[in-house]
């Protein structure tokens, strides 16, 4: 059994329940869980693994609720930069619709290892159309080679445009096969067990994208497995009225009457439910995953974050699809989470503490997970490194080192430890050739946009 000691750190943040912080700090792990966190000079001085910690900063593994990880080789694409969603997924759903086995396989890489420069430890990717031979398997496969702790949702359309839906119809599914692929994931590669390193969850994609006899459907499968379950919803404007014109009710309304609340369930974006529908939210332990850059790239809206938590909601972070965000960096995603919210509501509406607990804690509960998100004996050595002496932490770090994680933007992490094995040290990958991995993915995007 493998030991890990992550040594000397300067600040180590537990955000366990009492808020344990400690100076001069070590953590001791063996088999990918904590046994011990403490003064350096309590803990062990040696171990398989070693971590120097000197002059960081240390706090939990990010949790990434919401992410395309497809989206990455549709970046900055000209005729979507300045549109709004229902008009931007209009432009790229033909460009996706010509991904290859290899692209995706590129883009799950690419995606994966800017979030572990980004301190994310375990992340749920959601790709929802699976052209030309690619498979959830793809996925699953790169994630753990590059050693990211996953959520692979099976994700779906089957409402094209011919059947009232936004997608073209050459980019939706039979709904009779998406229900036994997703039923061959689960069983093929759900691991139930604390400290799992994949799980799959049932994912059918919109309500202007799907139909309501599969959402039924979708979630009966997941809960006959005891999986979880995602989707989009009330994310715009023009969702809701799409709703309201198709089905007579509102999106969380829809949701409702299909079975889709509960603590097993988390929804992406929810920028714009009524207080009632908070309520209803709160009430069921209904997760959701907030995704504030994408929603102001698109012009989205705020979602009322702080009202949701206060009524019961479980709440994380999310990057969402990087083609709506063009990024993958979930500690930049804090920040913004952070910012968004004192636009809508002042300077005192959430904290820098909140929100990081909302990107650690808050994502590990809408995944339904119990062994991630804060650091402890018997949980996960899940865990990231920022230098307090970089240029960006200046001045910062040495007054708040938390709160500067968040308010002085520090950018990538100097080390992820995930499951207890070191994925980056001093800034790069371990054992990950990202310079190989940009130039093919270049390749691909530059491919996939001419066609």
């Amino acid at each position: 059994m493998a030991t890990t000691l992550i040594r000397n750190a300067a600040h180590l943040y537990t955000l366990d329940d009492a808020e344990t912080a400690y100076t001069d700090a070590s953590l001791f792990a063996r088999d990918g869980v904590i046994e011990a966190i403490g003064p350096a000079a309590t803990l062990p001085r040696q171990a398989d693994r070693v971590v120097d910690a000197s002059n960081c900063i240390v706090f939990p593994g990010l949790v990434n609720t919401h992410h395309h990880f497809f989206q990455t080789l549709t970046r900055a694409v000209p005729g979507t930069q300045d549109v709004e969603l229902f008009d931007w997924l209009v432009a790229l759903y033909p460009i996706w619709s010509r991904l290859t086995p290899a692209a995706y396989r590129s883009s799950v890489a690419i995606a994966s290892a800017e979030l572990l420069l980004s301190g994310c430890t375990t992340a749920s990717d959601h790709t929802y159309l699976w052209p030309n031979g690619c498979r959830i398997d793809d996925a699953v496969e790169v994630a753990r080679e590059i050693g990211i702790r996953f959520h692979a949702s099976r994700g779906a359309m089957s409402v094209g445009q011919a059947h009232g839906g936004l997608p073209p119809d050459n980019c939706v599914e039979e709904e009779m096969a998406i229900i036994k692929d997703t039923q061959r994931a689960i069983e093929t590669y759900h691991d139930a067990k604390r400290f799992a390193m994949t799980r799959v969850v049932v994912a059918p994609c919109s309500p202007f994208s799907v139909s309501a006899d599969l959402m039924r459907e979708s979630i009966a499968l997941a809960r006959s497995y005891g999986v979880h379950a995602h989707t989009h919803l009330a994310e715009t404007i023009d969702e809701e009225n799409y709703c309201i014109e198709k089905f007579g009710c509102r999106p969380v309304e829809l949701a409702e009457q299909l079975g889709w609340l509960g603590d097993d369930v988390w929804h992406a974006h929810m920028v714009h439910p009524s207080t009632k529908e908070v309520g209803v939210l709160g009430a069921s332990h209904t997760g959701v995953a907030h995704c504030p850059s994408s929603n102001m790239r698109l012009g989205s809206g705020i979602s009322p974050i702080r009202a949701l938590v206060d009524a019961g909601a479980r709440v994380g972070l999310g990057v969402d699809g990087s083609a709506s965000n063009d990024s993958s960096h979930l500690l930049d995603e804090v920040r913004h989470a952070m910012l968004l919210q004192r636009v809508g509501g002042g300077a005192k509406a959430i904290t820098a503490r909140d929100v990081l607990r909302l990107g650690t804690r808050g994502g590990a509960s809408v995944l339904g997970r119990d062994d991630v998100g804060y650091l402890a004996p018997g949980m996960a050595a899940d865990l990231a490194g920022v230098r307090m002496d970089s240029l960006a932490m200046s001045g910062g770090a040495v007054h708040d080192p938390l709160a500067a994680l968040v308010f002085c933007r520090p950018g990538n992490v100097d080390f992820t430890v995930v499951d207890g094995v070191p994925v980056v040290e001093h800034g790069a990958f371990t054992a990950f050739d990202v310079e190989r991995a940009i130039a093919e993915h270049n390749v691909f995007a530059r491919e996939l946009v001419s066609g």
